[in-house]
């Protein structure tokens, strides 16, 4: 499922920028911007900065995982977990706790998931394919 690129974080002017591009989607944008090589052109392209572009790449990776939409896609980089590879070795449980904590601070979700929620997610990060490289 592919989601509209103001989705994953990006504000006005970003999406313009990438609209313009023909990048509609979450999914045009991880295809655009998973190798290094990719950002810097995007970035060239767009005047938006790498670090953002991968930044939203990293968001568009996460929503992937079924059941992961937007709210903990963005949330998950607040507790330590920026990319799918790095949610494929949490544990669920402490997981789940520090988002609650989290939210307990910044009240960012309105329903925060459960540990049998954030576990599937994990299990989904292990099945799928890596798509952005660093190198």
């Amino acid at each position: 499922m592919s989601y509209p690129i103001a989705a994953i974080g990006t504000d006005a002017d970003e999406a313009k920028k990438l609209r313009a591009l023909r990048i509609r989607t979450a999914e045009r944008l991880l295809e655009a911007a998973r190798s290094p090589k990719g950002r810097r052109q995007l970035a060239e392209e767009t005047g938006i900065d790498e670090r953002r572009l991968l930044s939203l790449a990293n968001c568009a990776d996460r929503m992937r995982i079924k059941g992961l939409g937007k709210e903990y896609a963005a949330i998950l980089p607040a507790v330590g977990v920026d990319t799918v590879k790095e949610l494929m070795y949490r544990n669920p449980e402490k997981l789940a706790n520090a988002i609650a904590e989290l939210n307990k601070k910044r009240k960012l979700v309105r329903f925060l998931p459960t540990a049998s929620l954030v576990e599937r997610w994990i299990e989904q990060a292990k099945k799928l394919p890596l798509k952005i490289t660093y190198r």
